[in-house]
Order: C-alpha cells, then sequence, then structure tokens
C-alpha cells in the first residue's frame, strides 16, 4: 500500500509522457467528429446453460439486487445462501431444460433476434447505428455490451430496458446497471434511456396483431387472460407505477381486439414468498373461470416480448394443467412477440425516435 503510494508520488512519474501524450496536448487539434450512437438493447437475463451451477450463479446475481429483493440484506442473505442457492437450482434445472432452445434459453434467443432486426432495419433505413444486447443478469453483461459499443467509436448510448412497462426491480436495475459502469469510466458516453413502451402504438399493434394472427389460424376462446409479471403489493404502496403500466396496456389491447370487459381478465402471476401480492393471482383465477363454466380460455402474456421459462413453463405448463384439472376443456398460450416481424419494426420506430438529435450516420434525423 506504502509503495504504491510512494510511487505514485515520485516526481519522475509526472516527468514521464505517456505514449501519445504528444497528440493529446496538441494546441492546435484537428476539428473532433460528432462520433457515433449506439443502442443497447437490456433483457432480464438467464443462466448460460440448463444445469444447477449456472441456474445458482444466475439466481445469485438477480436474487442479490436490492431491487428485485427488498428485504434488508442481514435478513435476506442468509436465506438466499442457506436455502434457496441450495434448494432451488437443482428444482429449476428440468424446467429450464425443457424450454431450452439449440441456440441457449428462448430469452436469450428471441432477444438476440430482436436485436439483430434493429441492426439491420436501422441500416435498411440508413442509419449507421450499431446496436448491442445485454442481459441484465447473467451474459452477455451490460459492461461487455457497452465497451463492445464504445469500441465501435459509439459516444451517445440509448439503452431500451426490454420491458413495456415501468417496475423499479426491472426498468430501474437496468438503468442502475448501466449508469454504474458509466461511473467507471474517465470518458463517459451520453446517455439516453426509454423509460416505458407499455401503451406505445408499435408495441400495442403488434401484440393485437399477434393475438388475431392466432385467433384466425385457432379460433378464439370463450376469455382471454392477459397475464402480467407480479410484484409485492408494498412495491405499488411505495410509489410503483407498474399496476397502472399494466392495466394501461390491458386497455390498449382490449380496445384493438374489441373485446367487450366481460371478455377479458387481467391476472398476474409469478408470486414468490408470503408476502401478499398484485391481485387476481393467475392461477387461482384460471381455476375459478372454469368452476364458473369456463371451458376455453386463451392466455397471453403482454409483459413479456420474449418467450422464457416464467410463460413456456409457468404458464403454458403449470397453469394449463390447473386450468384442465379444474374442470376446464381447452387451454392455449399465445406466444410472445418474439421474432415478431411487426414487432421488430416497433421496436425500431422506438428506437429511431428516441435517437431524434444525435448523430446517426448517413441520414439526418428530423
Amino acid at each position: 500500500m506504502f509503495l504504491r503510494l510512494f510511487k505514485y508520488l515520485w516526481p519522475e512519474r509526472f516527468l514521464m509522457e505517456p505514449p501519445g501524450a504528444e497528440d493529446r496536448f496538441d494546441p492546435d487539434p484537428a476539428p473532433r467528429g460528432p462520433g457515433r450512437s449506439g443502442v443497447l438493447l437490456v433483457n432480464l437475463g438467464t443462466p448460460d446453460a440448463p444445469t444447477p451451477r449456472d441456474i445458482r450463479k444466475y439466481l445469485g446475481e438477480f436474487l442479490s439486487d436490492p431491487r428485485v429483493i427488498e428485504i434488508p440484506g442481514y435478513l435476506w442473505k442468509p436465506i438466499l445462501h442457506g436455502l434457496v442457492l441450495r434448494l432451488r437450482p437443482k428444482k429449476l434445472a428440468p424446467r429450464y431444460a425443457g424450454i431450452w432452445m439449440e441456440g441457449g434459453s428462448p430469452l436469450l434467443v428471441y432477444s438476440r433476434q430482436q436485436a439483430e432486426g434493429v441492426a439491420r432495419l436501422l441500416a435498411e433505413r440508413g442509419l449507421d447505428v450499431p446496436v448491442a444486447l445485454a442481459m441484465r443478469y447473467g451474459n452477455p453483461s451490460v459492461a461487455e455490451a457497452i465497451t463492445q459499443l464504445r469500441a465501435q467509436g459509439c459516444d451517445h448510448i440509448l439503452t431500451v430496458p426490454l420491458y413495456p412497462q415501468y417496475a423499479a426491480s426491472t426498468t430501474a436495475t437496468a438503468v442502475d446497471a448501466v449508469t454504474r459502469h458509466a461511473a467507471r469510466l474517465r470518458d463517459q458516453p451520453a446517455l439516453r434511456f426509454v423509460k416505458r413502451f407499455h401503451a406505445d402504438p408499435g408495441y400495442l399493434d403488434a401484440q393485437a396483431a399477434r393475438i388475431q394472427a392466432y385467433w384466425a389460424e385457432h379460433g378464439r376462446a370463450q376469455m382471454l387472460v392477459m397475464s402480467f409479471h407480479g410484484l409485492p403489493r408494498y412495491s405499488i404502496e411505495l410509489g410503483d407505477p407498474y399496476y397502472r403500466d399494466c392495466l394501461e396496456t390491458a386497455r390498449g389491447l382490449r380496445e384493438r381486439l374489441g373485446l367487450a370487459p366481460e371478455e377479458l381478465e387481467v391476472t398476474f402471476q409469478s408470486r414468490f414468498g408470503s408476502a401478499r401480492w398484485m391481485e387476481p393471482y393467475t392461477e387461482p383465477t384460471l381455476k375459478e373461470l372454469a368452476g364458473r363454466g369456463v371451458r376455453q380460455v386463451d392466455v397471453v402474456c403482454p409483459g413479456f416480448v420474449a418467450d422464457c421459462l416464467e410463460t413456456l413453463e409457468e404458464i403454458d405448463q403449470e397453469c394449463r394443467q390447473a386450468f384442465i384439472e379444474a374442470g376446464g376443456e381447452r387451454f392455449r398460450y399465445i406466444p410472445a412477440l418474439n421474432d415478431s416481424e411487426q414487432w421488430v419494426a416497433g421496436l425500431t420506430d422506438l428506437v429511431q425516435e428516441q435517437l431524434q438529435g444525435w448523430p446517426v450516420g448517413r441520414t439526418a434525423l428530423a
């Protein structure tokens, strides 16, 4: 410690010129270019493989975020490391394995396709804007993606968390990760963030078109259930706008689909722990519908732009079984937006709008 301090204070350190110092101290430097703008898409994250070891690593990062688990660390960490991370990964491994795709988890595969689609459309529109994908937890990391954009000369970075509805436990954690990495940089890029797109026409139109296309091919059930990821009720009481965002999304979709209020149920899934969460809960609601004589339901999850464990396993398997066992006859899960061309175009429109005023290459934006 003292040796490092001595070396730092030693006068020779200030007399030695590092490589390139003459260029940096040129009294008449060449004009500086505007730099490039880049886009960072951020989704939640996934284990690298459907194994207990990789799941434990992923959950350890995810569940250690104080925005995700709002319990004092001195209470939560013994539970996390002494119980959750010992038991949960083994239980989740076969569930992840059951949905795994050739290119990795569905969340990663479809998020990557969306990022590639946005990059392709921006290029087709004459915009020189690199696009990188990051996972808030797991790989590719936020730091890795920002480094990739910086290496391509991006001095302006637009971050788009791929969560339609804003929540502190999702969108805000992505903002935290980006700004935390930027805080360690000497030459920081200019930063912008998309807070939400729950009522964006491109998103709502793509989601409605997805449902309508499914109905055109398979017919329409008696009831449409829109299941959003849940949050503890106290999160909403503390000021989180997520619940309202979900209801506004549901209203926008109901209007586009031409549904009467009694033809739609809005529910919340993925409850964790014993605290009271946002209601009504998805699985009990499906059982109740079956008990009321509803024999056919279609379920869609508008809070997820890419399918994942919560949609493919929790909804399409667990909730399906619960509905059928309660007396229902036909349960259908309508896939997330995934590789929808209309959604990629809508996301690109959103990105292009948010890039206004930044350097975008060959074509200047209005």
